[in-house]
């Protein structure tokens, strides 16, 4: 049935999605420039319009009831509606952030963003490379591709994208060597070890002769292609290396991990437009 009466004010609408987008009174307040108990007033003005409690108050910020979280979806919903229709009116670019790993950043998208910019001239994309785990709200954050495993927060929607792991190596270091390298012959040459391999997971309790320990998965690709050792990285990662020749992969089958990358995205932004392109060119990068 449709609500024919008059709207509740925008004011009232404004600190509720702050509030509830926050999940606190004292965080929307910051947000919007007011008080708190300015916010919450307008909260309160709004529950007593509609006759049913929004927020369930607790000790450290708010929860939303589940009447409010449906209203909360909509109103989020209409918000970003008003935004987008407004960036269009004056000519301005939807932004998006995406926060991924530098390795994802430096193999995967670096390379095609100007392609991306092409094809999505409405969308202004900003990189965030970092390994550190993103507060969605606090750090701006619209998308995040991720190295995890679940279970996944409540709130995010998770979709995996790759998990399989190679071990690669220069063809001059591994001249000479019957190919594909056998066991023996890996635990004996120097293993570049990011945090991410897993070599145990191949090798077993064979003892390792050397292992050079290097903090990112893209320098280790690079010490890999500069004949400084074995890398094991997730293919997309080396894709090109393996189209030019600089790598070659030296194992036939890839090493199992528990973990893999996941495009990562809260649940009430699923449907915004330029989210969901940035997702669909997300998806793409992460074919090899």
């Amino acid at each position: 049935m449709r609500y024919k009466g008059p709207l509740p004010s925008l004011n009232a609408l404004r600190a509720f999605e702050a509030a509830g987008r926050r999940l606190s009174f004292r965080a929307a307040a910051d947000e919007l420039g007011v008080t708190q108990g300015a916010v919450a007033q307008q909260v309160r003005s709004l529950e007593t319009r509609l006759g049913f409690p929004l927020f369930q108050r607790q000790r450290r910020g708010v929860i939303l009831t589940e009447r409010g979280l449906g209203y909360f979806s909509e109103v989020h919903r209409a918000f970003e509606q008003l935004t987008a229709a407004t960036d269009v009116a004056l000519s301005r670019k939807r932004i998006v952030t995406v926060s991924v790993t530098p390795t994802f950043a430096s193999k995967c998208l670096i390379p095609n963003l100007p392609a991306f910019a092409i094809v999505h001239p409405d969308i202004e994309l900003r990189v965030l490379a970092t390994d550190a785990v993103s507060d969605f709200e606090r750090d701006g954050v619209d998308l995040a591709v991720r190295l995890t495993k679940p279970p996944f927060p409540l709130g995010q929607a998770a979709e995996f994208l790759f998990s399989d792991m190679i071990v690669v190596a220069s063809p001059a270091l591994v001249s000479g060597y019957p190919l594909p390298l056998p066991l023996d012959i890996i635990s004996n040459l120097t293993l570049l070890n990011d945090g991410q391999a897993v070599w145990r997971n191949l090798l077993g309790e064979r003892r390792v002769k050397a292992e050079l320990h290097i903090n990112q998965a893209a320098l280790a690709i690079d010490a890999a292609a500069s004949g400084q050792g074995l890398a094991m990285a997730n293919r997309i990662f080396v894709a090109e290396a393996l189209r030019s020749g600089q790598l070659m992969q030296v194992v036939d089958d890839p090493v199992e991990t528990d973990v893999g990358y996941y495009l990562v995205v809260p649940k009430i932004a699923r449907g915004d437009a330029a989210t969901v392109s940035v997702s669909k060119w997300l998806r793409q990068q992460a074919v090899p």
